[in-house]
């Protein structure tokens, strides 16, 4: 069986733009900067560094401040004026100073009660030895429940454009306690 002249140009085209077509795919197609996935930790400064921590949730207040002892080195000065759970104080700050974010987007203001951050789940308020402060906001879940919306020092941002990042669920753990599990006994 003979194959016609045209046919044959059917051909080579089709086996061009199949090659074409598994090239490009392959290669993968440039990707849109609205995302970016790279790991950056959440605060520059050490465990060290930090004085006083103030936790504000939806039905307490609480501020922890660093005293300084070797055998006690927090203690909670509200609600109560008692020795803190060491274990619990340093759960919180080891995701403060060791937690990573590798997703940061852009919102409006408006935006941010989609994301749970105009009421938000906590704010943890840090106190630095060098008299700086820094915010950690955390808001609602993301969509499949694996991450946190969070922002950090929201006030330095601009009216216009909001930066959200991804916290892990650890962060769920390690704020929603009971005041009984803050306190040592």
């Amino acid at each position: 069986m003979k194959l016609q002249k045209t046919t044959w140009i059917l051909i080579i085209v089709a086996m061009l733009l199949g090659g074409f077509v598994y090239f490009y795919e392959g290669q993968g197609k440039p990707q849109p900067e609205d995302v970016k996935t790279t790991q950056k930790k959440l605060f520059d400064f050490q465990e060290a560094d930090i004085q006083a921590l103030t936790i504000e949730t939806k039905q307490e207040t609480l501020k922890f401040e660093k005293t300084g002892e070797a055998n006690q080195p927090w203690r909670m000065k509200q609600p109560k004026d008692v020795p803190a759970n060491e274990a619990v104080v340093s759960f919180l700050l080891n995701l403060l100073v060791e937690g990573e974010s590798d997703r940061a987007f852009s919102i409006s203001p408006e935006q941010t009660k989609d994301y749970g951050l105009d009421k938000p789940f906590a704010t943890i308020n840090i106190q630095l030895k060098n008299r700086k402060k820094s915010k950690l906001v955390v808001g609602n879940p993301d969509f499949e429940g694996k991450f946190l919306y969070a922002q950090i020092d929201p006030s330095t941002q601009s009216d216009r454009a909001l930066t959200v990042i991804l916290v892990t669920q650890d962060f769920q753990y390690a704020l929603q306690r009971d005041l009984a599990e803050w306190t040592q006994e």
